[in-house]
């Protein structure tokens, strides 16, 4: 019987997992990931303890226990608080000082979820791990493990597993890929589940729901400014820190009045000094390329010359015609088939040919008209 370690994180996705898995006769031992402590970080996040409560991350722990007693599997709770702190926070800080906006799920799978809980599943001598994402894997002997897009379009998490390598590929499972949420909701409810009907988790990996705003301000301070219209250069409002603002960011501005939106367009960190502009369609947010650096590209084999493909600058967008050309090993330069709309550094671009995650990277520069787009 193979042995197979699930990441059960307490919600309907991953105990849904657990279920398939025990089903198809694997054997199945279920691990929460313990990742951040909470408990040392109330004083510095201002959230003072109060023995009454349960904090999400316990109320989580809580759920997976009760779904593994369901099912009748073996749960444990393994500590990775070190490594998430060295590998995932603190390069989200020194990002988020840099004025970019990284993706910490993305870095947190990388390391965290697939390389500590890998290495962690086989000194227990198990053949796999396995989480609740919505993705697919195609493992063939012989060949090179592939990754495909969820079924689930509206779910589809491969731009959150852009980083994995073909040793991590090979040895993980994605048994809820070939499932609709709908459908996943539904087996937890005739499976009459403890978690069936809890919502989904929102927010960053580790702070969960608090505000975003007020937690980073105790690692990296603020500085409030002025908020510039980039065409008329007139003052239109203030900021809180330029840090906390997204190139083609539309919320959260608190930019009152009639009109068309305004978005985030640059920012000034000598000056302090956010740049804005007006209209969905304006000008200051279309690129016609980026440099890509970081690549993990999913195959060993890597296209030589141009290549044709579709890609991701952000979650949940649409598909975008590129053409990207290596320029080193874990470099490359892609052009745009049409100009798009906020290709913002720091983030992660994704690479698919049709249903395959070929790999992604970190948006490094920005173009236009042949030009570096000097956002920050």
């Amino acid at each position: 019987m193979k042995r197979v370690v699930l990441g059960l994180s307490g919600g309907v996705d991953s105990a849904v997992a657990a279920y398939l898995l025990k089903k198809q006769g694997y054997e199945v031992i279920c691990v929460f990931m313990r990742n951040w402590d909470s408990s040392l970080n109330n004083d510095i996040l201002g959230n003072p303890t109060n023995d009454d409560d349960v904090c999400p991350q316990e109320k989580d722990y809580q759920d997976a226990q009760a779904v593994a007693t369901h099912l009748g599997l073996e749960i444990r709770r393994v500590d990775f608080i070190k490594e998430y702190w060295d590998q995932v926070f603190t390069y989200f800080l020194e990002e988020y000082a840099k004025g970019r906006t990284p993706n910490p799920d993305i870095l947190c799978n990388k390391h965290i979820k697939f390389k500590a809980f890998l290495d962690y599943a086989k000194s227990i001598d198990a053949d796999y791990i396995a989480t609740g994402h919505y993705a697919r894997v195609v493992h063939t002997e012989g060949k090179e493990s592939v990754m495909l897009r969820g079924v689930d379009n509206n779910k589809d998490q491969t731009y959150f597993l852009c980083q994995l390598n073909q040793n991590q590929l090979n040895n993980s499972l994605f048994p809820i890929g070939e499932l609709t949420k709908p459908e996943v909701r539904q087996i937890a409810e005739e499976l009459d589940l403890p978690v069936a009907h809890k919502k989904d988790s929102t927010g960053i990996c580790f702070i969960g729901e608090r505000d975003f705003r007020e937690f980073l301000k105790n690692y990296i301070p603020a500085k409030s400014g002025k908020m510039v219209d980039i065409v008329s250069k007139k003052v239109i409002g203030e900021h809180q820190g330029i840090m906390y603002y997204t190139i083609g960011q539309r919320k959260g501005l608190g930019i009152g009045g009639n009109g068309e939106p305004w978005f985030v367009v640059g920012k000034d960190y000598d000056k302090n000094i956010l740049y804005i502009a007006q209209g969905d369609s304006n000008k200051w947010l279309l690129s016609h390329g980026a440099l890509i650096t970081d690549v993990n590209w999913i195959s060993a084999t890597k296209p030589e010359g141009e290549y044709d493909c579709t890609a991701k600058f952000r979650y949940r967008q649409k598909d975008n015609d590129v053409s990207l050309h290596f320029i080193d090993e874990t470099t490359l330069y892609v052009t745009f088939k049409k100009p798009i709309k906020a290709v913002t550094p720091g983030q992660a671009a994704v690479f698919y040919d049709g249903d395959v995650c070929l790999g992604g990277g970190t948006i490094d520069k920005v173009y236009k008209d042949g030009k570096e787009i000097d956002y920050l």
